[in-house]
């Protein structure tokens, strides 16, 4: 039998799963989705058909206090925490979607040197993963901004609201072609 990952060409796509983590999926978290639940099987189908080329990323509050992030987090005082306190960890359905090690980021986007340092310039990504209206959106215009091609799978995201995924897939949705915004079965099926 032929791995997945020797049938796939070198150009293939990369999934990112942005930060699905306790903080986000709880429903006692103040930023704890209502539609994680349903995202997450979504989310490791995808990461099963991609094999190996599956990045996760969690959100960790290391950003300056210093900086506009000093007031964020006098917002958020429940979210200033240590980055090794539970609300930051995967859940346990995110654990082991990816062999590479797992990018912390102090930021909303993740997109960056990091991320473009193992998919390449130019690449394909298919963005995944929580918060629609805050880390998937500004992860895909900084990644459509450096020349990589989004798609953004929106049965496979989760938002704060459903008004705010509503909204934020319809921001996306303005920025054909270097963004366009799939389903999981389209997806899997190549489209």
């Amino acid at each position: 039998m032929t791995d997945v990952a020797e049938r796939r060409p070198a150009d293939a796509p990369w999934l990112v799963v942005i930060d699905p983590q306790a903080i986000f999926a709880s429903a006692d978290s103040a930023w704890g989705s209502p539609s994680f639940a349903d995202a997450m099987p979504r989310i490791r189908a995808l990461a099963d058909h991609f094999g190996d080329r599956v990045i996760v990323t969690r959100w960790m509050p290391t950003a300056d206090r210093t900086t506009s992030w000093g007031a964020y987090f006098a917002a958020w005082p429940f979210a200033d925490q240590s980055p090794d306190d539970p609300l930051f960890a995967l859940v346990p359905d995110a654990v082991g979607l990816s062999p590479h090690a797992t990018l912390d980021l102090p930021t909303f986007g993740k997109w960056g040197h990091e991320i473009e340092a193992i998919v390449g310039c130019g690449a394909h990504v298919v963005l995944t993963g929580v918060a629609t209206d805050c880390c998937v959106i500004s992860t895909a215009l900084a990644a459509a901004d450096a020349g990589a091609r989004v798609t953004v799978v929106a049965d496979a995201c989760a938002g704060s609201t459903a008004e705010n995924q509503a909204a934020a897939l319809h921001i996306m949705g303005l920025y054909p072609p270097q963004i366009t915004v799939s389903d999981t079965a389209a997806v899997l099926a190549g489209r």
